[in-house]
Order: C-alpha cells, then structure tokens, then sequence
C-alpha cells in the first residue's frame, strides 16, 4: 500500500513536471520575457549583443525613461555609443563600460559605475529572450538599487506572426494603391517595443522586412533554447535565482 502511494506521488510529479517543460518549451516568450512597462529611472544600461537593443535603448531615453545611457560589452561599446548618438542621443549623455564579456560581468563592471553616477534606479535594456537572465543578474549583484527591464522585442513573435513589417508585433490593416502604382501596406504595431505605432510601408519593403524578420527569427531559436541552459547554469553556479 504505502509503496503503491509512493509510485503515485512519483507519477505525480514527473507529469507535472513534463507539463513545465512543454510549458516553458511552447512559450518562451511568456517565459523570458520580462518588461515592467512604462517606468522612469537614473540611468539606462544597454547590453552589447545586438545593434536593437541600442536602437530600443535611444527610443527610451528620447521618452524620458533615463537622462544617461550606460553602454555594457566588450566589442560592442564603442559602435553603440555610434548607433545612439546617430539615433539623437547627446555623445556627453553616454558612458561605456567596455571590458564585460558576459551577462554576470555586465552586472559586476557596470554597477561601481552606475553607482559613481548616483544611480538608485536602473533599466536594463537588451534583447527580450534575455531580459530575465539580465535582470535578475544586476538584482543579484544589486540589491540596493531598483532594477528594471524594457528590452528589445525584435524577432519577437506576436499574435500575428505572418504579418511582420518592423522588429516587433506588427498586424496589417489595410492596402491600397497609391499614385505611382505602388501598392502600400497600412498597419499598426511594435517597433521596439510594446507601444503600439502606425506606420505605412511600401509591397516591396514589406517583403524585405518579412524576410529579414524570418531570419532573424530563425537564428534566435538557438539563442532561446540555450537561454534556458543558461538561467540554470547562473542559477548552479552563481546563485543567481531565475524567477
């Protein structure tokens, strides 16, 4: 009797956990995705990897998220120091931390900065599949300060992902023709992020887009499935807690 209890309560719980697994496998975007909204703090602290997140990072400081930019990577500072100040951002409204090689060496380099700078709030900016792994690891080193995320949504897969024009969620409203012949896309979506926007683009534009959008796609799935290797990986050997 009690070793038939136990057989059960292990069936129990390796369905559950086969149902976490499908879960956090299905929906990874639920899952990685973390972004608190709208929010206002001292500095923005954009991590090197992929020329959106700095993109999104110029988008948030020209809404008045942050008055300073924190730029964080080896390799990657220095071109997106030129990427926000080609998107409007003052070059003396940027720092650059330029030795960090990974997500918890962004958090180690990049606070004794932040806090030269007086920063008591901060938001991370990177890629959406890596918004947890990012935030939680500045939380980790952090615990004085208020972190946020906003991350970057390009490649990120919406409620209409065959109607993809820009970096984002996008759904088509309507074409028509316009006095040269050409047809013309109407729509609203995401840019970098969940504000919504209206934009019109033309037949030929809306197949370059589709097309980069599906690469891109494409390769993120690998960063997807290792994102996962790594939150477990923080998690084991840095205690760094991933929910």
């Amino acid at each position: 009797m009690k070793r038939h209890r136990i057989l059960k309560i292990l069936f129990a719980a390796s369905l559950l956990l086969v149902l976490l697994a499908a879960v956090v496998w299905l929906f990874p975007q639920q899952v990685l995705t973390v972004d608190i909204g709208p929010a206002r703090a001292d500095v923005l602290v954009v991590l090197g990897g992929k020329p959106d997140r700095a993109v999104r990072a110029a988008e948030l400081f020209k809404q008045g998220e942050a008055p300073e930019i924190l730029v964080s990577g080896n390799g990657d500072a220095q071109n997106y120091k030129t990427v926000l100040i080609k998107s409007g951002v003052p070059a003396q409204n940027i720092s650059l931390e330029a030795k960090s090689r990974t997500t918890r060496e962004n958090a180690e380099f990049s606070i004794p900065l932040l806090r030269q700078m007086g920063a008591h709030r901060v938001i991370i900016v990177t890629s959406w599949y890596h918004s947890r792994r990012a935030l939680m690891c500045f939380e980790h080193y952090a615990p004085d300060m208020k972190v946020y995320s906003r991350p970057s949504y390009a490649g990120y897969v919406g409620e209409n992902e065959n109607a993809e024009i820009l970096p984002g969620e996008v759904s088509l409203l309507e074409y028509g023709t316009d006095s040269t012949g050409q047809t013309n896309f109407t729509g609203q979506g995401r840019l970098h992020g969940p504000e919504k926007a209206d934009f019109s683009v033309s037949e030929f534009q809306l197949s370059a887009f589709n097309a980069r959008q599906r690469a891109e796609r494409k390769a993120q799935e690998s960063y997807v499935k290792s994102e996962y290797v790594k939150l477990l990986g923080y998690w084991v050997r840095y205690g760094v807690w991933p929910l």
